[in-house]
């Protein structure tokens, strides 16, 4: 079964990937790519006290999330979303591991209201207004490819019904960075929607078992094998570079997301 959907907008945070209007030449190879941290975007549309209490991911979701929405011209709490990361508050479940392992056992409420895979689409729902569905997921490293697959079945259910995908990773503090090493935080985001609109690339998605495409750049193939959630950066380069194309996305049980991206 192949499913389909047109990239109305793309939005893009990680290292040395400021936004996705900074990173579209560099991605094409029209630009060289200079590794630098990640540099979390404010967010600024959390009223003060939310603000206050939004971690990396927060930060990161409502960074890419929103630059996608304005790239699609489309109000961000219209969209319905797709939020997929390998493990979602990584400091987070951290902190109240540390907290659990002490003496003193007793858990911030903070921390534990943050703590749960889905905090991200909550802050979301905070800062847009959205009350369309949600979804969080989770797949190692897949996360991108599972996230892709959902998104687009949601659009092949209700065609109506834009959607938002994001997927993000942030790293874990020592020891469990030791365990499950993530090199910086990363987010990619995605508006798809049913309408064959002039002038933007369509992408068709089916599961396969090819090899999962690699990028020729070092630097940026780094990035790509060192975040689970920058397993999408094949896409994005296919999507930087203007041009029918196809890539393969790591999936699960050794099949990757084959993506033929046409214009």
């Amino acid at each position: 079964m192949t499913l389909a959907a047109t990239v109305e907008g793309v939005g893009l945070v990680g290292p040395g990937l400021a936004s996705w209007s900074a990173a579209r030449a560099i991605l094409a190879g029209r630009e060289p790519f200079a590794h630098a941290a990640t540099v979390l975007p404010v967010p600024e549309a959390l009223p003060p006290t939310e603000r206050r209490r939004a971690g990396k991911t927060v930060r990161l979701v409502l960074g890419a999330g929103l630059e996608a929405a304005r790239m699609a011209g489309r109000e961000a709490k219209t969209l319905a979303a797709i939020f997929a990361s390998d493990g979602g508050e990584n400091e987070n479940c951290h902190a109240i591991c540390e907290a659990l392992a002490s003496d003193d056992r007793l858990i911030s409420p903070t921390r534990f209201h943050n703590s749960v895979h889905n905090a991200a689409a909550g802050y979301w729902s905070i800062a847009t207004g959205a009350m369309a569905p949600s979804d969080a997921i989770a797949a190692f490293d897949a996360s991108f490819a599972a996230g892709l697959l959902e998104a687009l079945v949601r659009l092949a259910a209700n065609p109506r019904q834009p959607v938002l995908l994001v997927a993000y990773d942030t790293p874990y503090p020592e020891p469990l960075n030791g365990v499950r090493p993530i090199a910086d935080s990363f987010a990619a985001a995605l508006v798809l929607t049913a309408d064959d609109a002039p002038g933007k690339l369509r992408i068709e998605a089916r599961l396969g078992s090819e090899a999962s495409t690699a990028l020729d750049d070092a630097g940026l193939e780094r990035v790509r094998t060192g975040i689970p959630a920058a397993r999408g950066l094949p896409l994005l380069r296919a999507l930087a570079l203007d041009r029918a194309s196809s890539v393969a996305l790591e999936y699960l049980g050794g099949q990757s997301l084959h993506v033929e991206v046409r214009s």
